[in-house]
């Protein structure tokens, strides 16, 4: 128990926040009949917890330096609890979405502690063991997300998927109080809170406006006002950023073309691998009729891929340029979402699954290389702030994804169907629409607004792999692998220097 108590006390707390990513996914149509909520209430149920994570992420990393990592990792979990308790009691939307956001919060403080903790307790090759158990259980809990998802909600209902976080939060608390020690950062940090509230108004700003842009309409004065807001709190962000001391993201790094290359890689990866799945997990339920298992057996193509790749890879590509495996990994993506922009009314399931699993090869690829690019990409000093960074971005990606692509997809539907009937589709509510527009109509109108969805996901992808392929290069690059400034920073930091720095897993 003392020798790897503390990792799986880490391990059950991480497992457990990236398990809440995924696993409402196939939840949202029952969710929408029960609670009676629209397209924007199920896309903040999504982005509620995946904006105050990428938000907050930063900013508890730094305070928990300071006030202590296991007190504020216990003080997460505690959160997380209540907010999952109080997701499965809701009587409406608001307060789910609400509740979601709490979660968020501890879910930051959570991830935020994981490796400084496990950094804290293991050195030399316990170390590199426990991050490799560290990132297998993280894949994992993305992995089977929509398959506990859908077996929960088939099950004893979907509020269960909340609820069944309760009993796993308190054996977390118990098991970390006990065998994890305390243990802070650096002497003379200071929390950068005016950085920690610019970045989560700009993030929270930029995600309403595009989700505003769906039901109102990008040229809208409220949209565009929401916009300007994040654009100023953006600046106001980089203007903290260069003056504190002890900044959260310093503005500098963008400076350096790998460094600019791997982030804009790392929110374009999950926001164009998983921000579109809620509306397939939408579409397969509400006009295919599955079941909440069989809608998320579907996923599992992409998941199993990215399984087999990513352990593949870890031996067969090992020295191969991380700019080469993010870059066409991010290519393979677009390549995979370009695949299943094939939809029609008469399309069914299996019409996905050459999509997915190039999309889970090419996550395969990205996931396990992209936190040591970008670590190699900055000097070793900053390899935490990197880490952090990354994870962040990505993160932000997701969110950012979930709220655009619901845009594209109602703004398509709208070419066929009325405003009030696109988005009470987009939102599940086909079975009030069948009476009046037909099943063939229905299932035209969403088969064109996903393969929309699919093309605006396939070129994010794109794009990014090319800007990868051509911003991330030099002799500081990092290998596919554990190698360079990466093993460095994994194996030879002292405690106090340790932070968020390996891949996360990809929800």
């Amino acid at each position: 128990m003392r020798t790897w108590g503390p990792l799986t006390a880490v391990c059950l707390s991480t497992f457990m926040l990236l398990l809440d990513v995924t696993i409402a996914i196939v939840a949202l149509p029952d969710m929408a009949r029960a609670l009676d909520a629209s397209l924007s209430d199920l896309q903040w149920v999504m982005d509620g917890y995946a904006l105050a994570l990428a938000a907050l992420l930063l900013g508890v990393g730094a305070a928990a330096d300071v006030l202590g990592r296991r007190r504020v990792h216990v003080a997460g979990v505690v959160l997380f609890a209540v907010a999952s308790l109080l997701c499965g009691l809701a009587t409406g939307p608001g307060m789910l979405v609400a509740a979601r956001g709490l979660q968020g919060i501890g879910a930051a403080a959570m991830f935020a502690t994981t490796l400084p903790l496990l950094g804290s307790v293991y050195q030399g090759k316990r170390r590199s063991i426990a991050l490799g158990v560290w990132g297998a259980v993280s894949g994992a809990a993305a992995a089977v997300g929509p398959i506990v998802g859908g077996l929960l909600t088939d099950g004893p209902g979907w509020r269960w998927i909340f609820y069944v976080n309760l009993p796993v939060s308190v054996a977390a608390v118990w098991l970390t109080l006990r065998v994890v020690p305390e243990s802070r950062g650096a002497r003379g940090r200071r929390i950068d809170w005016a950085g920690t509230v610019t970045f989560a108004v700009f993030a929270g700003a930029v995600t309403y406006g595009a989700v505003r842009a769906g039901s109102h309409g990008w040229g809208e004065p409220g949209t565009l006002g929401w916009f300007a807001g994040a654009a100023l709190a953006l600046v106001c962000f980089v203007l903290v950023e260069r003056r504190v001391a002890d900044p959260l993201l310093d503005p500098r790094l963008f400076g350096r073309p790998a460094f600019s290359g791997v982030m804009a890689g790392a929110l374009a990866f999950n926001a164009a691998a998983f921000g579109a799945m809620a509306y397939s997990s939408i579409w397969l339920q509400t006009l295919l009729g599955m079941s909440p298992v069989r809608g998320g057996a579907v996923f599992l193509w992409l998941s199993l891929a990215s399984f087999v790749v990513a352990a593949a890879g870890g031996r067969l590509l090992h020295g191969v340029p991380a700019r080469l495996t993010i870059g066409v990994g991010l290519l393979l993506i677009g390549a995979g979402q370009f695949c299943m922009a094939v939809l029609d009314a008469g399309s069914t399931a299996s019409a996905l699954i050459p999509g997915l699993v190039l999309v889970g090869v090419g996550t395969g690829l990205v996931s396990p290389g992209i936190a040591g690019a970008a670590l190699a990409a900055v000097p070793p000093e900053r390899s935490g702030m990197a880490g952090g960074a990354v994870n962040t971005f990505r993160q932000l990606g997701y969110a950012l994804g979930i709220a655009l692509y619901g845009t594209v997809l109602t703004s398509r539907m709208r070419d066929t169907l009325p405003d009030e009937a696109a988005h009470a589709l987009a939102g599940g509510g086909a079975g009030a629409l069948r009476g009046a527009f037909g099943e063939a109509a229905l299932r035209g109108a969403f088969a064109d607004g996903l393969n929309s969805v699919a093309v605006a996901a396939g070129t994010t992808a794109a794009v990014a792999g090319v800007l990868v392929l051509a911003l991330v290069r030099g002799p500081s690059a990092a290998k596919t692998g554990v190698t360079g400034s990466a093993q460095r920073t994994l194996t030879e930091k002292t405690a106090d220097e340790t932070a968020e720095e390996t891949a996360t897993p990809r929800g």
